[in-house]
């Protein structure tokens, strides 16, 4: 018997990314998550800038996965994206390693 391959979607999120559109994105995202049922979503966010919002908005996109039992990785985030998720501490939360642990090549 082989072992059981994930369910995996994609998504990508566009921005700037304004405090204003998180209700909005997060509502788009958790019905995504409820319709797919997936336990890996890959994040595409070469769109997004390197901001506090921007992570923000992550951060709450990777909470409402959590609560359908899936996963947020990134896709495509640049190196100032992830310092600046490195620096405000939630390398752990914000990744962009694959499932189970390989690394995208950014582009």
């Amino acid at each position: 018997m082989g072992a059981h391959a994930p369910e995996m979607i994609s998504f990508a999120v566009t921005g700037p990314i304004a405090r204003i559109d998180l209700p909005g994105l997060c509502r788009r995202v958790r019905l995504l998550f409820a319709e797919a049922r997936p336990e890996v979503a890959f994040c595409d966010v070469r769109g997004v800038g390197a901001d506090a919002v921007t992570v923000d908005a992550l951060a709450r996109l990777q909470l409402a996965a959590g609560r359908h039992g899936c996963r947020v990785l990134l896709r495509g985030a640049s190196t100032e994206l992830l310092e600046l998720v490195s620096f405000m501490g939630l390398t752990d939360v914000l990744s962009d390693r694959s499932y189970p642990g390989k690394r995208f090549t950014r582009r």
